[in-house]
């Protein structure tokens, strides 16, 4: 049984809702299908970062989830089919995470929906500020801090925004994330069953992304709490934060971090962001949105420069796999 297939099965033993469309690789909730109030969220991409994205469909988040082998997006017309189900009137809006494969098919699926009359929206996932290459010079890569966009645009679609306002709410939000992750052991190539970058034990590798790329630098592993200390230094250089500014944080464990090392991550990054003076409205620490095994952490943060984006993230839902 490949590796699809076996994820498909996870969260459909976790909730009762989700549901698959056939023998397709797209999952949905099977009550908002019933709802034509909900504008219907969509996102997806490549396997191998469970449980991103199937764990997320549920009230107050994605109305469904399709994905395609590891690392490799679903296909144009697999999107498509997609959105035709979903479809039930008020169009679709879709979260893309942006990587060069994923974008052309979610463009060429969204331009066939068109012609037939779905209206579809959509917003680019850009949250890694560890990439500053010529590929990516407008928009950095869709990693762990995509999830605030699923929170947050899915409780405005639950609370009767429409496909336009959901737009602009998604601009609004993407343009105030930033992620940056580290690596102690690169994922397994699930074909070459190897490691997908060459990493000695005892260095860390900042920078990581979520297909198994390396980092922006290599250096001796030190400490966790220095760890922590670079990525807040570089976030702080991203956003220039001043004190009493508010932020929500989500720590991800990239695959096979120890817990306990998860943990004491967290309480280092909640101790510098007390040192700056920040106030973190809300804090989750997870298996988030992995790279299949890879022994590494992703540091998300979002300024809550609106008041409903905390009250959107604290709200409740029944998606599976949302920390709180």
């Amino acid at each position: 049984m490949d590796h699809i297939v076996t994820k498909i099965q996870e969260p459909l033993a976790q909730s009762s809702d989700i549901r698959q469309l056939g023998t397709s690789r797209f999952l949905y909730s099977y009550s908002l299908s019933l709802d034509k109030s909900v504008l219907p969220i969509l996102s997806g991409g490549g396997s191998g970062h469970e449980p991103a994205h199937f764990g997320y469909i549920g009230q107050g988040m994605l109305a469904g989830a399709i994905a395609g082998e590891i690392f490799i997006p679903p296909t144009a017309t697999e999107i498509l089919e997609a959105f035709r189900f979903l479809d039930k009137g008020k169009g679709v809006f879709v979260i893309i995470k942006n990587f060069q494969a994923d974008l052309a098919v979610f463009q060429e699926a969204i331009e066939s929906a068109r012609k037939e009359g779905i209206a579809v929206r959509y917003v680019v996932s850009h949250d890694d500020i560890s990439v500053e290459g010529t590929a990516f010079k407008r928009r950095h890569r869709g990693v762990a801090g995509t999830l605030f966009l699923h929170k947050i645009l899915g409780h405005a679609a639950q609370n009767g925004g429409s496909l336009e306002e959901i737009e602009q709410l998604a601009l609004g939000v993407a343009s105030h994330i930033a992620t940056l992750g580290v690596a102690s052991k690169a994922a397994t190539s699930p074909v070459t069953n190897k490691a997908m970058f060459d990493l000695q034990d005892g260095f860390i590798s900042y920078g990581v992304g979520i297909h198994g790329e390396a980092g922006y630098k290599t250096v001796p592993h030190i400490s966790t709490e220095k760890l922590a200390i670079e990525l807040c230094n570089k976030l702080k250089m991203f956003f220039r934060w001043k004190k009493g500014q508010r932020f929500a944080i989500l720590v991800n464990n990239l695959g096979n971090t120890a817990h306990d090392e998860e943990e004491l991550f967290l309480s280092h990054v909640l101790d510098l962001m007390e040192l700056e003076g920040l106030n973190i409205d809300f804090v989750a620490s997870s298996k988030l949105m992995t790279s299949l095994d890879m022994e590494g952490l992703s540091l998300s943060m979002l300024e809550l420069t609106d008041p409903s984006w905390i009250h959107a993230l604290q709200a409740p839902t029944d998606a599976p796999a949302w920390p709180l």
